[in-house]
């Protein structure tokens, strides 16, 4: 597979970095020969310096027999104008932009039915926002994703030293859980990344990724004493895109709302857009301001701003002054690390938001969705099973996987079925598989060969 990346910054360099492990065909365009040398000097891609606009560029990279262009230079508009080019030299290629400005917002399915015939566009503000509303709603979770359409979740939480779950068996789980039967795909304790078996025990401080049907997602969440409280105030640090996205939805659900924005330009552009949402000049880490505002009182604090270390800073703030829960946006990768070091547990990235829906479309077989977790350590996917496949009618236990991957879940029309080893797979059905980082390339084979008609 030739894939073509136009654009060298931080998502270019990770999707890269991941394609190039998997023994990917990588070309990376872009004009900064700083950002190029980077690429040279850690990852085994080719590149090449220059306008991922110009024809005579594509060409050079080789775009009439890439499969798929990805364009995610922080540019909207050198995106689109790539996607153009690209889509005249060679039409048949896939493209994927990444489109971030909201006034482009309702012109996502004209660029797609016409010229530059973007087949997917990524709005990273637009996802994040998604995965807060979706942190909201699970109690406790430190990470959450969906599968089959919101049907199935995917959530990461914490272990607390009080849990019931603590110490416990995972062969005996069901006996602390009851008739809720959710199924731990993972466990990171002490940065390592474990797939558990049963004789293997939770201990306080794991941070255990499980997956459950939606309609049972509080029930499983109060198994592990994560339970649901009401929300009903927020407070918002950044009035940038993803601030505004975030206190209209807010609103519109019935959450009383504060927005935080230090420019008084800015700030007036707010208060005529946001009806109903108090907007609040000032800087978000300034303990005064917040201890006015009843920081104790708010049931979530989001610091969104653009400077990631102003974030981090009024996040500790606001949580040592008493907020109930906070959210966090990072876009450095070097930091996500620290974050569980220094407090700061729930945290979101634009940049992570983008890389996540850039997988799903970049991955062989019928790939219908990819989440990365764990710094990028390991992957769930949800695919479809074909009558092709001989995956299709024999039980799980029969199949030979990869090490390191796992088959955690079966959609069957509308049934949500968490598997054993006498599982039987069925043509049309979806299944979600957990698959560390080095099996992924072999996974990827039996999805292409096996799962799908040529």
């Amino acid at each position: 597979m030739k894939i073509i990346i136009v654009g060298a910054g931080e998502v270019g360099y990770h999707i890269a970095s991941r394609l190039a492990v998997e023994n990917k065909d990588v070309v990376v365009i872009d004009r900064n020969p700083e950002a190029l040398r980077r690429f040279a000097d850690n990852v085994d891609v080719q590149v090449i310096p220059g306008s991922g606009s110009s024809p005579q560029i594509l060409e050079e990279a080789g775009i009439r027999e890439a499969e798929i262009l990805l364009a995610v230079t922080d540019s909207d508009e050198a995106n689109l104008v790539a996607c153009l080019m690209a889509h005249i030299l060679s039409p048949t290629t896939k493209k994927l932009a990444r489109i971030r400005d909201a006034a482009y917002d309702k012109f996502h399915d004209t660029f797609r039915e016409n010229a530059p015939h973007i087949d997917t566009i990524i709005n990273p503000e637009i996802e994040v926002v998604k995965t807060i509303d979706m942190l909201l709603s699970a109690p406790g979770a430190v990470e959450v994703g969906e599968f089959a359409d919101g049907r199935v979740k995917f959530v990461g939480i914490q272990i607390d030293p009080d849990s019931r779950v603590a110490g416990v068996k995972l062969v005996n789980l069901r006996e602390k859980t009851g008739t809720i039967r959710p199924l731990i795909a993972a466990v990171v304790r002490d940065e390592e990344l474990i797939i558990p078996r049963g004789k293997d025990r939770l201990l306080a401080g794991d941070l255990v990724y499980l997956i459950c049907e939606d309609s049972k997602l509080i029930e499983t969440l109060a198994v592990f004493d994560k339970r649901a409280e009401p929300l009903r105030r927020a407070m918002i640090i950044g009035g940038g895109r993803i601030g505004l996205r975030l206190a209209t939805l807010l609103h519109e659900r019935g959450v009383s709302t504060k927005i935080v924005e230090k420019s008084a330009d800015h700030c007036t552009r707010l208060a005529e857009e946001l009806d109903g949402v108090v907007v609040l000049c000032g800087d978000g880490s300034d303990q005064s301001l917040l201890a006015e505002e009843n920081i104790q009182g708010m049931d979530v604090f989001l610091a969104l701003t653009d400077d990631e270390e102003t974030n981090i800073l009024a996040s500790l703030l606001a949580k040592r002054l008493g907020a109930r829960k906070t959210i966090t946006k990072i876009s450095k990768f070097s930091y996500f690390a620290l974050m569980p070091a220094i407090g700061i547990e729930l945290v979101v990235s634009p940049r992570l938001s983008a890389i996540n829906t850039i997988l799903q479309h970049i991955r062989r077989g019928k790939i219908l969705s990819a989440i990365a977790i764990k710094g990028e350590r390991a992957e769930v996917m949800e695919a479809v099973a074909l009558e092709t496949s001989d995956i299709v009618g024999k039980p799980l236990k029969s199949i030979h996987f990869p090490n390191r991957a796992l088959v955690i879940a079966v959609i069957r029309d509308e049934n949500v079925i968490i598997p054993s080893g006498e599982s039987v797979i069925a043509p049309g059905d979806r299944i979600i598989i957990f698959a560390e980082r080095t099996a992924i390339p072999k996974i990827e084979k039996i999805l292409a060969v096996k799962l799908e008609y040529f």
